[in-house]
């Protein structure tokens, strides 16, 4: 995998602007890889593709198995054009572009990218991703830097008893098939997904919706401190919403305590994962 510099984030900054993700997760491909299915709307800035041919440029990702990838509807040479986790592009010309990418994604067993866990106490599977510092591309194909930021749209494919939580609400929309709301513009590294059959406590404040989730088997410890955990929780955006001016910009916050993670928290927009 190739190591981005600040050179070539700083060219690729000039070269696109990133307006959206639509980004299509299947938790049901079994127990060492998942689906993932990309579709980047980008352009190419004025001036970005003047005297060269059309401008050059690259997504990364890093799959078990690239199976097709697109640029405006006509298939890249994965051959060519993909190798040590980046995907090239070529002779962009000035305006809109669409990225398409079809991937199968290894599982993650050390919390980077989409780490699977079977709890021993019950046989129950859980999942989580954590996309944080550069592990986005695990999940899906992206311009993987900071500071190309998009709206983010994605839909899970998850056994049906399943619950699937992201940064914005996800509505279960038929067995098994999930859709997060659309996000505002967030960098890569922000996106986040749980699946599993958590156990969840639920309630509303200052008109948002909130979550704490847990795997089943630790549900009465939940239970037992959900009420604390809340009213610290209130506390704390009603002070936020004192302090600054703009208030929370997200539709809902979830926070999901999960197993095997590396750190003690991480604050995904809407999604905060916590360590159980």
């Amino acid at each position: 995998m190739s190591v981005l510099t600040r050179a070539e984030a700083r060219k690729r900054a000039l070269t696109v602007d990133v307006e959206r993700y639509l980004v299509d997760l299947d938790l049901t491909c079994g127990d060492e890889v998942f689906g993932s299915t990309t579709t980047v709307k980008f352009s190419v800035r004025e001036g970005a593709a003047e005297g060269t041919g059309g401008a050059g440029t690259f997504a990364e990702l890093r799959p078990e198995t690239l199976l097709r990838a697109e640029l405006d509807g006509q298939a890249l040479d994965l051959a060519a054009d993909f190798g040590d986790g980046r995907l090239r592009l070529r002779g962009l010309a000035e305006g809109p572009h669409e990225l398409r990418v079809v991937a199968r994604m290894p599982y993650s067993r050390v919390g980077e990218g989409m780490h699977r866990f079977t709890d021993p106490a019950d046989g129950r599977v859980y999942l989580y991703s954590m996309c944080f510092l550069a592990n986005a591309p695990q999940v899906f194909a992206c311009f993987d830097q900071p500071d190309l930021k998009a709206v983010f749209e994605v839909s899970v494919t998850a056994p049906d008893e399943w619950t699937v939580l992201g940064n914005g609400v996800a509505r279960r929309t038929g067995a098994g098939r999930w859709e997060c709301a659309a996000t505002p513009p967030l960098s890569t590294y922000l996106m986040a997904v749980a699946a599993g059959p958590y156990h969840s406590v639920r309630t509303e404040h200052a008109g948002l919706p909130f979550g704490l989730h847990v795997r089943r088997s630790l549900g009465e410890f939940l239970d037992a401190d959900a009420e604390e955990l809340l009213e610290v929780t209130r506390r704390c955006f009603d002070r936020y919403h004192e302090v600054f001016d703009e208030p929370y910009p997200f539709d809902s916050y979830d926070q999901a305590f999960v197993p095997e993670f590396n750190a003690g928290a991480m604050e995904n927009p809407g999604l905060v994962t916590l360590r159980d």
